[in-house]
């Protein structure tokens, strides 16, 4: 499972042209389910990304969490980002999950997520999105 998380002023996503979920301030969200991912892996991750220090205190340093600025959180799915990039010009996609399971992780995700935290949004998942972001810094990390 990797995450794209990227610092945002501001974020939203589109599908058939109608925003489905937006944030202000908070963390923009690429969501990649991999073959081998685990329930365990997705639990993991939802508690990473909750507490992952990435936005500035008083002192201008990275030592606060997403919770504690009470920021939004958009998770969007994006199954390119399991994609083989190793060997040649084109992606491979044989590390992705097949769609079924991906889709039950991401669920499962979503719900960890909002289980913990209340300024939750989502894309939808397989369909054809545009995301619009104003990324905070630029501040960008992948999580594993």
């Amino acid at each position: 499972m990797r995450l794209l998380v990227q610092r945002a002023a501001q974020a939203s996503v589109r599908v058939a042209g109608n925003i489905i979920g937006e944030i202000g301030q908070g963390q923009m969200v690429l969501v990649g389910i991999e073959k081998n991912d685990t329930e365990g892996d997705v639990k993991r991750l939802a508690e990473k990304l909750l507490n992952y220090r990435m936005f500035s205190d008083a002192d201008d340093k990275m030592n606060l969490n997403v919770k504690q600025i009470a920021g939004g959180v958009l998770l969007v799915s994006q199954f390119t980002l399991a994609a083989d990039t190793k060997k040649g010009l084109r992606p491979g996609f044989s590390t992705a999950a097949e769609p079924n399971k991906a889709k039950m992780l991401f669920d499962l995700f979503v719900q960890l997520v909002k289980d913990k935290h209340d300024q939750v949004a989502t894309g939808e998942f397989g369909a054809d999105m545009q995301v619009s972001l104003i990324n905070d810094g630029p501040v960008t990390f992948l999580l594993e």
